[in-house]
Order: structure tokens, then C-alpha cells, then sequence
């Protein structure tokens, strides 16, 4: 028999990921130029005090579905970066109004701002589709 290794509970921290996921995170709230308000928005609105202090240090202990978030916010970067080489195009495309059925004419920023991780899902799921993966 093989050995198995003992799944992480939902509820113990990662450490070891949160400093390198919360600077690879601020380093794309400042290239899409997000306001505080938003980028702790799509962190899922984490107390205040955590937020800069997060911010400040570029290190923590987020929680899981911090770092769930986290993901794919690096997931929609990396695929805006694909889709459009050009960087400030890449970065633009968030706020522009945008006709696909998951928008319905709103921003890709907007239906991210929502709150629910789901939406962030989403605006992956779309990018990942139309870079061919799915």
C-alpha cells in the first residue's frame, strides 16, 4: 500500500502561500489600477485592519477562500495577458463595456465586484474559453 497524505482541513490557513499569493496580488490590483474599495472587494471584503495590514507587509495567512479568490484573479490576469499582448490593453479590458451574455453590457470588473466568488469564476471560465481551454 502506498501512503497517503492527510487532507488539509477547510479551515487551517496556508502560510507558506499567502505572502507570494498577496504580492502577486497587489501587483495586479496596482496594474488594473483598483481602488482599495475594490480590490478588498474582490479579496470577499476581509476586515479593514487585515486588509492593510496585507497590504503593508505584502504578507499574511489568508484563508482559503482568500486565496481561492487570489487564483483567479491570477487566472483572469494570465489570460488577459494571453488574449491581448499589449499589457495596457490587457489591463483595460476589465472596465469596458462588454456585450457577451455574462456581462449583459457591463465590465468584467463590475460582474467581479459582486462579491461572489462565483462571479469571479465566471469572467475565468469566459477568458478561458475564448483562449481555447475548457
Amino acid at each position: 500500500m502506498s501512503p497517503r497524505a492527510a487532507p488539509i482541513p477547510a479551515s487551517r490557513p496556508l502560510p507558506d502561500l499567502g505572502g507570494p499569493a498577496l504580492r502577486a496580488y497587489f501587483a495586479i490590483a496596482r496594474a488594473w489600477d483598483l481602488k482599495n474599495a475594490e480590490a478588498r472587494r474582490l479579496l470577499g471584503d476581509p476586515p479593514e485592519s487585515t486588509w492593510y495590514k496585507w497590504k503593508k507587509q505584502q504578507d499574511g495567512s489568508p484563508g482559503r477562500d482568500v486565496l481561492e479568490r487570489i487564483s483567479y484573479v491570477l487566472g483572469i490576469f494570465k489570460a488577459l495577458q494571453v488574449l491581448f499582448p499589449d499589457p495596457t490593453r490587457a489591463d483595460a479590458w476589465l472596465r469596458k463595456p462588454n456585450a457577451a451574455l455574462p456581462f449583459g453590457g457591463g465590465s468584467a470588473l463590475e460582474r467581479m465586484l459582486s462579491g461572489n466568488v462565483a462571479d469571479l469564476f465566471v469572467v475565468r471560465s469566459y477568458l478561458d474559453a475564448q483562449r481555447g481551454w475548457q
